[in-house]
């Protein structure tokens, strides 16, 4: 599996909306700005984080986006799946009738543990851990 630019940029997208959480609506045009993002390619990351309800927007002159829950309450797989679907390392993983070899082949059973491992680690892995990880990184390059 190999993340496209709709799953990297979604999660900056969120990132930066978690580091914002409780600061009231964000323009999409500062987050753009912020993360070096064109504003109509967040617009098309929106729309489906939104359905789903990890986005909600206020509309108005103070409005914007806000995470639709709490940043520890979203997982990094969970934005994934949402923007690029199924997180396995190859077809035969979640769907074995994709090949005929499935049920003897050792290969798959190695790429099903490494789809595991993989997901596993960004369920465990929520916004709020990343937001905590970003401000240490930030002290760690200010050595303050």
């Amino acid at each position: 599996m190999k993340l496209s630019t709709r799953g990297r940029y979604g999660v900056r997208l969120m990132l930066d909306l978690a580091l914002h959480y409780g600061e009231g609506p964000i323009f999409l045009k500062d987050i753009a700005e912020r993360q070096g993002i064109s504003g109509k390619y967040l617009w098309q990351l929106i729309n489906p984080l939104k359905a789903m309800g990890l986005i909600s927007s206020q509309r108005g002159a103070h409005g914007g986006y806000v995470l639709g829950k709490a940043p520890e309450s979203i997982s990094v797989k969970e934005i994934l799946q949402i923007l690029e679907g199924s997180l396995c390392l190859v077809d035969c993983v979640d769907a074995p009738s994709f090949c005929e070899r499935s049920s003897s082949c050792i290969s798959r059973d190695i790429w099903r543990e490494a789809s595991k491992n993989l997901q596993q680690t960004l369920e465990n892995t929520t916004l709020a851990a990343m937001v905590s990880r970003q401000k240490e990184k930030r002290q760690d390059e200010t050595g303050q």
